[in-house]
């Protein structure tokens, strides 16, 4: 298929600004496969269509406060440095991105907090916006981890215009996040609550966990109308023996398998065996999904709503069926469901 094939227009009013009040009172529309339905519910709502030795698939990963401002050496130029990639423990070398770009070289110094107790040196350029800095702090790693901690913000996308809030900080985090390393939320997982969680294992759903830190690249537009020359950026996974085996039994049982975002379906696709199980994996995944694509793990999704011509809506494409995603699409825009980071969710089954 061609990149022109996701194209659609999306009012920018359904670009959700903020979350839902509470998590799993995001609307929900309901894709039936076998069927070609439609449904309207509440993500709570979702409970219904599981049962016992069901099996969701969950994507760990913790956002961190990835977004900094600093300041230029002798200038004082206000820089936003976006951390993208630690690449060095003892050397505190990180891939980051920066803006305004054109004012950033090797061997420039940035000055962050009002203390200036953080340096960071310059000392290469990788892309356009790219650089690797070097940081200079005299603390232990641990100290350094919280000063950065402390001095960034909630990496909120770019199409939320206005600023940080204090609840974004639990907000743009699922409650089950807990391997920090994602400068982005898997945002299909922002709807589920503690209530929810806890509801669907009293009904004796089982719960895997599996981690991809998400990282920009993710959301990288793609420049090519022939989708097999668009290439992915590499993105760190883990699976452990434990989650394999949760989803390989539900797997034998002819149980619902749903993977719970594209992170989490990326993840899954990224280490199936060559019986189409899931093997146990520590690595990176550069996978591109797009149609058509035949799913070894998941017969089952929930997403949110994605933008025109991204990676994310032709992942779903592949799994829902395109034709039956465009209907899906136009029907949300038609009752005003909200897209993105913080909008409504789809189930597919």
């Amino acid at each position: 298929m061609k990149l022109s094939h996701f194209n659609f227009d999306l009012p920018e009013e359904l670009l959700a600004e903020h979350p839902a009040e509470h998590r799993d009172e995001s609307r929900l529309m309901v894709l039936d496969r076998a069927n070609q339905t439609i449904e309207h519910k509440m993500f709570k709502d979702v409970i219904d269509y599981f049962d016992e030795g069901d099996v969701m698939i969950l994507n760990n990963t913790k956002v961190f406060p990835a977004r900094l401002y600093g300041n230029k050496e002798k200038t004082g130029a206000r820089i936003e440095v976006f951390l993208l990639r630690e690449l060095n423990q003892d050397q505190r070398l990180w891939d980051v991105l920066v803006d305004p770009a054109r004012k950033i070289r090797i061997g420039n110094k940035l000055y962050f907090g009002d203390d200036e107790t953080l340096v960071a040196e310059v000392i290469d350029n990788t892309t356009s916006r790219g650089r690797t800095l070097r940081f200079l702090y005299d603390g232990s790693y641990n100290d350094f981890r919280n000063k950065l901690t402390e001095l960034g913000e909630t990496p909120l996308p770019k199409y939320i215009k206005r600023e940080v809030e204090p609840e974004d900080e639990e907000r743009y985090q699922t409650i089950y996040a807990a391997k920090e390393g994602a400068v982005a939320a898997p945002t299909a997982g922002l709807h589920f609550s503690k209530h929810l969680l806890k509801r669907l294992e009293i009904k004796g759903v089982e719960r895997a966990e599996v981690t991809l830190h998400v990282g920009l690249g993710t959301f990288n537009p793609v420049e090519v109308e022939d989708l097999s020359k668009h290439k992915m950026d590499s993105e760190e996974i883990e699976i452990k023996q434990a989650a394999a085996d949760i989803i390989n039994n539900g797997i034998a049982n002819k149980k619902r398998i749903c993977a719970v975002g594209t992170t989490s379906m990326r993840t899954i696709e990224s280490s199936v065996s060559s019986s189409g199980t899931l093997n146990p994996y520590t690595g990176w995944t550069n996978k591109f999904i797009f149609p058509p694509y035949d799913f070894s793990i998941a017969n089952c999704m929930i997403t949110n709503f994605h933008t025109p011509k991204s990676t994310l809506l032709m992942m779903i494409s592949a799994f829902a069926g395109h034709d039956f995603m465009k209907e899906a699409y136009a029907e949300a825009i038609k009752e005003k469901y909200k897209f993105y980071s913080y909008g409504d969710a789809m189930l597919i089954i």
